[in-house]
């Protein structure tokens, strides 16, 4: 168990020296050299965890998945807004959070599958919104599909512009501002009046976010 132990640690290590190199150079520049000597590992261990930098960036990038630890709902239109909300969270605080982003934006990471957390991004949001629309929480004209669209792409792009401006300091509030711009469009009148989209409810839902 142990033995076990340390190969967790070792992994998390390199993971982490990986997030470090990559939110501050980007993928091309990021060296295996940096992050032998940022993780102090070998590059045996390295390897032995990650045989190539494509496999350490994939690692980094599933730390942008959508959050697992979103409590279910009666309403899937609030669970769909406490996913990004918890995410805006992870953001602020943790670094892996940060370089998947980094590395899922980044135009000059030739070869790197960069599509993986948008199209798990888009999965997790067309179930949530075809599971609201089952339930009658959507206006009848709203496609799932499309929408799911939509939604990653303006999130993705208020992601950005937050990190540029704030370093992610502001995302909970842009998240907030950019549903109440979206909900009055697709939620059912009734439905609309009982989602809670107050700060209040990012703060609990703050509890929820791993650390870093």
């Amino acid at each position: 168990m142990a033995k076990q132990d340390r190969a967790i640690r070792t992994r998390q290590a390199i993971l982490m020296a990986a997030a470090q190199a990559f939110e501050k150079y980007g993928y091309q520049a990021a060296t295996i050299t940096e992050i032998l000597k940022s993780a102090d590992v070998t590059k045996g261990a390295l390897y032995f965890h990650f045989p190539s930098k494509e496999d350490l960036a994939l690692g980094v990038l599933h730390a942008q998945e959508p959050p697992q630890t979103v409590p279910e709902q009666s309403l899937k239109l609030q669970e769909l807004i406490d996913l990004g909300m918890l995410f805006s969270h992870r953001l602020q605080t943790s670094l892996l959070a940060r370089a998947g982003v980094r590395l899922s934006m980044d135009q000059q990471a030739q070869g790197l599958d960069r599509s993986g957390p948008f199209l798990r991004w888009q999965e997790a949001t067309h179930h949530l919104l075809a599971q609201a629309k089952h339930n009658g929480e959507l206006l009848p004209h709203v496609n799932p599909t499309e929408t799911a669209d939509l939604y990653v792409a303006a999130f993705t792009g208020t992601q950005a512009v937050s990190q540029t401006l704030t370093n992610y300091q502001d995302l909970q509030r842009r998240h907030i501002t950019l549903q109440q711009h979206i909900l009055p469009s697709i939620a059912a009148p009734s439905i609309l009046t009982a989602l809670d989209l107050t700060p209040a409810r990012a703060e609990r839902l703050s509890r929820l976010a791993p650390e870093d």
